[in-house]
């Protein structure tokens, strides 16, 4: 079975937004290998903020859901089918106000489900989506990588990890905005990362 990809863009941009321009070379670099792309765009379709009522439903037997549980459960199991189903997760993350996009921690919250992507142990909670892989493209105004400010990059491990996917790499486009040389150098070399991470995993 050809390799199931999902790939999940947050830019406010849209496809004007340089961590959509990664997302777009790393389709590109995938245009004639036999897998299977899923793209979600939390910005063009927007999750609302996670509420009680909506926490709530997920805690309620299905067979015992009122119909508007069955509508707020739904959502969450649709993205959830759609990890489920992945061998590699691939998050294009802008840094904004560093942080990821609300948006995105948005879908995150739908995805890290006590009972369903994790559990709770005497140890501390457990990862039950073992075996996946992720790849998260990030794109930065400023120089953050390895730095104490770098808080984005883990916190996205934390929550992959949290499901059991723990196997992630990133790939960094960053000083975006410090010039334009800098910056296409910076581009130039993530994209050639991708490509490099395509060509020796598919």
């Amino acid at each position: 079975m050809a390799p199931r990809i999902l790939l999940i863009t947050s830019s406010l941009f849209g496809e004007n937004g340089q961590s959509s321009t990664l997302a777009a070379t790393f389709k590109a670099a995938l245009a004639e290998r036999d897998v299977q792309l899923i793209e979600r765009d939390v910005i063009a379709e927007p999750l609302p903020h996670l509420t009680g009522p909506e926490m709530a439903s997920w805690m309620t037997a299905p067979a015992e859901r009122s119909a508007e549980q069955e509508t707020l459960a739904a959502l969450s199991d649709t993205l959830l089918a759609e990890v489920e189903a992945s061998d590699l997760v691939v998050l294009a993350v802008p840094l904004y106000n560093l942080g990821i996009p609300s948006q995105l921690k948005a879908w995150f919250d739908r995805i890290l489900r006590a009972g369903k992507t994790f559990q709770y142990t005497e140890n501390g909670p457990v990862g039950l989506l073992e075996g996946k892989s992720g790849l998260i493209l990030a794109a930065r105004g400023g120089m953050y990588a390895g730095t104490e400010l770098d808080s984005q990059t883990p916190h996205l491990r934390h929550m992959l990890g949290l499901i059991g996917i723990n196997d992630v790499q990133a790939i960094y486009a960053e000083g975006l905005n410090m010039g334009d040389a800098r910056k296409q150098a910076s581009m130039d070399e993530a994209k050639q990362a991708i490509g490099h991470y395509v060509a020796s995993r598919f």
